[in-house]
């Protein structure tokens, strides 16, 4: 062994004289070149094999998720004050009030006077005398000679949806109804005895005590009954809670352990069961409670409409303080949320088949044809509005105004966010409170649509 070198003999007379020399290789250490082939090979793997890698981790995740889904035990959704707040994240009762930032500090988006101040609260005077329209005559069969059988004569094919209950409106009569001084004649629904949407005594007798009125209305079974919250025994004794409901409904509810009791009631509800419901389509039925609450409730001075999906959550004497008297206004609607412009609403309406094209066409035709601007803003506020809260004094000229919208809405279509400033133009009404979205949330706990509203019955005549 010399420096490192083997020499090897052997005794072999085959090999004798013959010498191998085998050289011996310095060991490598096996730390740091180990390691640096290591890397190199994974390096390798992962260039082959990164999208698996990526989607390794994903597919984990969502296997994750199916196990927790199947461990948990299926809860069948049910109706009721207590599924709809836990469908609804909790909305239900809610009292917590709707802020907004305003130069820089938050504060309530609805403004309520404190309840010590709302006891005393009167009615005060109206804030009618400046506007034009002084008296409303609602147009009725009595002494008018109409063939029912063909009606075709008196008014435009494209009317289909005109009956018994609305009369028979032309476009001629249509125009005149908005040239209205102090005396307007206009169509406004209940045109004939034969009309339909038939009230018990009972109910009628009742409704024309009422002075002030919330009402709302749920035909076809679509909704459950939220009791209002947030009122004061004052307002409990000043203010009258009317839900229309069908049979349907009725039915539905009864099913669900919500039956009247003998006054009618179902807590602060007073339940008006309609008979005879004037139109196939149940929205177009809503309509009627929604914007012609002057021909339900002709005695009271103020009216509250609130959406079906929706919990009342203020005192309404209050509301009525915060969005008329305080801002000497007849009407107070919610701007829209979402969008500004008549014409922006109709292409949304036909994306979300919310009608057809064909009959949103027609009515933008006509407001085309008329020289209707595609504004977003009118009088420094936005030129739509979202109509599931409607605040009003019953005058003349809000009367006026709820039924021409009401025209338009059997004319055309049920959207009635589509026609609202059409009618606020072309009456160039003043007094009209457009109140921000976020006041209309501090209103309502909204609970959403919670069945598919079933067809109509119709009873045997």
């Amino acid at each position: 062994m010399i420096n490192g070198i083997s020499i090897s003999v052997s005794d072999d007379d085959d090999v004798s004289g013959k010498m191998w020399v085998r050289v011996r290789q310095k060991r490598k250490k096996p730390g740091y070149l180990g390691r640096r082939d290591l890397i190199r090979r994974v390096a390798r793997s992962a260039s082959r094999w990164w999208a698996v890698i990526l989607f390794l981790p994903a597919f984990a995740l969502l296997l994750f998720e199916s196990s927790k889904l199947g461990t948990k035990p299926v809860v069948v959704a049910k109706s009721g004050p207590v599924a709809a707040a836990r469908e609804s994240g909790g909305n239900l009762n809610r009292l917590d009030h709707s802020t907004r930032v305003v130069n820089g500090v938050r504060e309530p988006c609805l403004k309520i006077l404190a309840p010590e101040k709302l006891k005393n609260l009167k009615f005060p005077a109206s804030a009618e005398s400046k506007f034009s329209v002084k008296r409303v005559i609602y147009r009725s069969d009595h002494g008018e000679q109409h063939n029912v059988d063909n009606p075709m004569h008196m008014w435009d094919a494209n009317a289909t949806r005109f009956n018994l209950f609305t009369g028979y409106q032309t476009l001629h009569e249509r125009e005149e109804s908005f040239k209205a001084n102090e005396t307007a004649v206009v169509h406004c629904g209940f045109y004939s005895d034969r009309g339909g949407f038939k009230i018990s005594d009972d109910d009628r007798n009742y409704m024309k005590r009422c002075k002030a009125v919330i009402s709302t209305c749920a035909f076809g079974g679509g909704d459950d009954l939220y009791q209002p919250i947030g009122m004061t025994e004052a307002s409990v004794k000043e203010v009258c809670y009317v839900a229309f409901w069908d049979e349907i409904t009725r039915l539905a509810q009864e099913a669900e352990g919500k039956i009247l009791d003998n006054n009618h009631m179902i807590g602060y509800w007073r339940i008006v069961v309609v008979r005879d419901l004037p139109f196939s389509d149940q929205r177009l039925n809503g309509k009627i409670p929604k914007l012609l609450s002057h021909r339900l409730f002709p005695e009271a001075r103020y009216s509250i409409w609130v959406d079906s999906k929706s919990q009342f959550r203020r005192d309404p004497i209050g509301v009525l303080e915060a969005l008329l008297w305080r801002t000497n206004s007849t009407l107070a609607i919610s701007e829209h949320g979402a969008r500004s412009s008549l014409y922006d609403e109709a292409k949304a309406i036909v994306k979300k088949h919310k009608a057809t094209p064909e009959e949103v066409e027609l009515q933008l035709n006509q407001y085309r044809q008329e020289g209707f601007p595609d504004d977003k803003r009118y009088n420094g506020k936005k030129a739509l509005a979202e109509a599931s809260i409607i605040v009003r004094e019953q005058t003349p000229s809000t009367n006026h105004f709820m039924c021409l919208w009401f025209n338009e809405v059997v004319r055309f279509t049920s959207r009635d966010q589509l026609s609202f400033p059409y009618i606020m133009r072309r009456l160039n009404m003043s007094g009209i409170n457009m109140f921000p979205v976020c006041t209309r949330k501090d209103l309502v706990n909204s609970m959403g649509h919670k069945r598919k509203v079933r067809p109509l019955l119709r009873e045997p005549s």
